[in-house]
């Protein structure tokens, strides 16, 4: 199981930017999977999650700006993130578990596999 994310950057507040995690090794479109983040000397947030019939649940700190997706053909999940803020600095993992059916954005930080990482910062 590998969980490989991509797309972060530096950003100015207002830009956009999207996250892509490839999945190799199994296939994401069966399991629950989600976005956590986590800034410099703060606890893991969780940001967003899918589960395997497509339902979305996001974090209501990035409700309305933030977006989760997968392309089932191409076997990756995506963050569409907009209106990007100072305070959405932060790494941001993909994660999976197999285990787990239903969203619970306190449980995707806690996630049996994640990806690397990818960083993400809003600065002007």
């Amino acid at each position: 199981v590998q969980l490989q994310a991509s797309g972060g950057g530096l950003v100015q507040p207002g830009e956009s930017l999207r996250l892509s995690c490839l999945a190799r090794g199994f296939n994401l479109r069966y399991w629950t999977a989600g976005w956590f983040r986590q800034a410099p000397g703060k606890e893991r947030e969780g940001v967003a999650c899918i589960t395997s019939d497509g339902s979305t649940l996001n974090a209501d700190s990035v409700k309305g700006r933030f977006t989760i997706s997968r392309d089932n053909a191409k076997n990756t999940m995506y963050l569409q993130m907009n209106n990007l803020l100072p305070e959405d600095t932060a790494v941001y993992y993909c994660a999976t578990d197999f285990e787990e059916r239903l969203c619970n954005m306190r449980k995707v930080p806690e996630y049996d596999y994640l990806g690397q990482g990818t960083q993400v910062t809003v600065s002007s």
